[in-house]
């Protein structure tokens, strides 16, 4: 059998693992939301492909083959692996994460900044933030800062900005 039609039956031997984790077709048929006639015929065509058998069915149970064991033991770890894997990229693209560096003028963020952000830490509590106030000015670069706030009436060119409210002086 070449590598092509080998790959058309990963989802077929992805079905088996779950049928031998399951103990019978209508579980896995539910863990895989498919039908049970649909996870029935995915076993019998793998079956076919294989050229033996690879499950027992009584009207009780449900039991693997000793050539269906062998294929359930040699496959189970990498379908766990593929999951544990689409999760951790499936998380990327949730909740943001990690540690983000601001400064702020002083006045400001004890005003504006700080009674914020407990609210803000828990809605996203993958996110640490240090918070510089300070009225210096600071090199974003050099001292590693992802957010500066500034009382400004232009920006330096280097810099990206967005106007956040009006000030009185």
């Amino acid at each position: 059998m070449n590598q092509q039609n080998v790959q058309a039956l990963w989802p077929h031997i992805h079905s088996l693992t779950v049928l031998a984790a399951a103990g019978s077709f209508t579980a896995a048929a539910q863990r895989l939301g498919i039908s049970k006639a649909a996870m029935s015929q995915r076993i019998a065509d793998l079956e076919k492909a294989a050229g033996v058998p690879l499950v027992r069915r009584t009207t009780r149970s449900v039991r693997l083959t000793d050539a269906g064991q062998t294929l359930v033991d040699s496959t189970r770890d990498a379908f766990e692996s593929i999951g544990q894997h689409f999760a951790r990229v499936k998380d990327l693209a949730g909740e943001p994460r990690g540690l983000l560096r601001v400064t702020a003028p002083v006045a400001l963020g004890r005003q504006q900044i700080v009674p914020q952000l407990p609210d803000f830490l828990r809605r996203h509590p993958g996110v640490q933030i240090e918070l510089d106030l300070s009225d210096r000015l600071h090199s974003l670069t050099q001292e590693g800062f992802d957010l500066a706030i500034r009382h400004a009436t232009t920006a330096p060119q280097t810099h990206v900005a967005w106007k956040l409210c009006d000030t009185r002086s």
